[in-house]
Formats: C-alpha cells, structure tokens, sequence
C-alpha cells in the first residue's frame, strides 16, 4: 500500500507503430508483471497508432499518475511519445522529447560526440531522393567491410555488414525499406560493449559477444545466440575509460534517467561511439537489466528507480 500511495497508478506504454513493436509488447510486460509483483497499481497501454490525438484519449481513459515508456523505436524514442505527455504534464520515465529525438536520429548525435571529441565510425549518408544509380556509379571510393543501416532504427533492424562491393546495393535497399535516410560507415573490428547510464552513472561494461558475426535482431532476442561478460572482462584503466566515453554521450544529449550507449573497443582499446539508446530493451535478455545487476541492482529495484526519477524530472520544470 505505502508503494501505491507513493507513486500512484503507472501506465506501462508499450507496444507502438515501429516495426521493434513485438520486442516493446515483451518489454512492458517484463515491466508490468515486476511493478505489480512489488504492489504498484500499474496498467499496460498497449500503443497502437502514432496518431497524437488518438493516443492522447486513450492515455487519458486509464487516469495515470505516471507513464512507464517501454516504447522503443519510431514514437517511442524519437521524442514524439515524450512531447505529447509533456502537453499532458505527465510524469514520464526517460529523456525528454529533445534528448530523445537527438538520440534516434544517428546523424544529429554524430555531429555532436565528433564536435566533442568522442570517437565515432567514418561514415557516409545517403538519402534516398539523392539515390539513383548515377550516385551508384560514381560511388566506388568505398573501402570493404561496410557497415550500411538506418539512420533512425533500432534493435538492428535494416542492418547489414558486407564484404563485397556487389552486395552494396541490397544492403542499401533493405536499410531504406526503414528510412528515408542511410548510414554507410567503415566497420570497426574489435570487441563490440555496451555501457548503462542510471541516474548519471556508468554502470558496469558489458561485452557482447554473438555467435554470429553480429549482434543482430535474432542475436538480440533468442535465447542463446549470444554470449554476455557481465562485467566485460576489461583491464581497469580501458573500462573506465569505456564507461567514460558512454557517460559522456549521454550526457552530451541530455539524456536523463537512463540510456544504453553501444560502443565498439578497436584493437588499440579505442572506444568509438554507435549509438544511444535513450529506451534501453527490458526483456529477460535485455542489456541494461544485466548490467543494473552486476552492480546489486535487481530488476524490481531498477523500475522503481527509474519512476523515482521520472518524478524528479517531472518536479524540476515546475
């Protein structure tokens, strides 16, 4: 009852538009069933559409103190979910709307960890008005492997890695069936880690390692494709310095709350930059529930913190 009168009723928002849809959906309820089995008063709402208004009657229908956002992708972590609560003023776990829409988008985050220092991939945009086989043509300076993906998915969905010049063009075809805009950078070979913020703190590295050559989408979600090191078995001064590269994209962002920073160690230990995740996943293999737990935080305990914050967040823009 004392955790009910707390933080009042919780509205799990899961599910949504985007095509990581079915992970969100499992998300939420990894996130539900925790927050009920610790007596909060939550409900799941299942995001459907990305249409504003239809989403703000719904939200409205449950009477919610405070969203818990288990939404990932488009309309979840683009800043458009995050806005529309702010119109709302509801309470929300994660970054706002700025930070949010930052993060998603890989381009506008490179532009800012480059600008400050941080290391990130070589890399080539493509937009798919300025895409015709004239730009494919003139376009042979690239150098093999390639890494070609969406600039606003996650999870991996529309990525590739490829070898071969005449594999370019599929690879660029699938990255476009998720956006209007690509990302074509060099691959970086090396120990591919990740690095959880909460409540602007670095927790322990993660190593991913998968059994296929990357840590793709069916690597990300079935059971046993991959292996963890929780805690990544890293000499101290190199994870320190990993953990100081992911605070510091964090940070560069605004993010608040937590985040998941995904980072490649070359081979001379240089951490470079991949991405932010400002809705990490909270699934039973998700990367950010490991890493809460190498430091004693267990999942429950992890929930409720980030509803703490949401409420800290929430009180500091009165």
């Amino acid at each position: 009852m004392a955790l009910k009168n707390k933080f009042g009723k919780i509205g799990v928002l899961m599910g949504g538009p985007s095509s990581e849809r079915e992970i969100s959906l499992k998300s939420g309820k990894t996130v539900y069933e925790s927050l009920k089995a610790g007596g909060i008063d939550a409900v799941c709402i299942d995001i459907k559409t990305s249409d504003s208004e239809e989403n703000i009657r719904l939200i409205k229908s449950y009477n919610i103190d405070c969203a818990f956002l288990a939404l990932h992708g488009r309309f979840g972590e683009d800043g458009q979910i995050q806005k529309l609560l702010d119109g709302l003023n509801m309470p929300y776990t994660g970054s706002g709307a700025s930070a949010s829409k930052l993060a998603m988008d890989k381009v506008a985050s490179r532009v800012i960890f480059k600008e400050n220092g941080l290391n990130v991939p070589a890399y080539n945009v493509v937009d798919r008005s300025s895409y015709n086989i004239k730009w494919r043509k003139q376009n042979k300076r690239f150098k093999f492997p390639l890494v070609v993906k969406p600039v606003t998915n996650g999870s991996s969905i529309g990525l590739s890695i490829i070898d071969r010049r005449e594999d370019l063009d599929k690879a660029m075809d699938l990255a476009f069936g998720f956006d209007e805009r690509i990302i074509i950078e060099d691959y970086i070979e090396g120990r591919e880690v990740t690095v959880g913020i909460l409540d602007g703190k670095p927790l322990p590295v993660v190593e991913i390692i998968p059994k296929k050559r990357f840590f793709d989408y069916e690597a990300k979600y079935l059971s046993g494709m991959t292996d963890y090191a929780v805690p990544a078995e890293l000499k101290p001064s190199i994870a320190a310095k990993v953990q100081e590269a992911g605070l510091s994209a964090h940070r560069l962002l605004g993010c608040h709350g937590s985040s998941r920073v995904d980072i490649i160690l070359n081979k001379e230990n240089m951490p470079f930059i991949l991405e932010v995740n400002t809705i990490p996943g909270l699934t039973a293999t998700s990367l950010l529930p490991k890493a809460a737990r190498a430091a004693g935080i267990e999942f429950a305990s992890l929930c409720l913190k980030l509803i703490e914050l949401a409420y800290e967040k929430a009180q500091s823009k009165q």
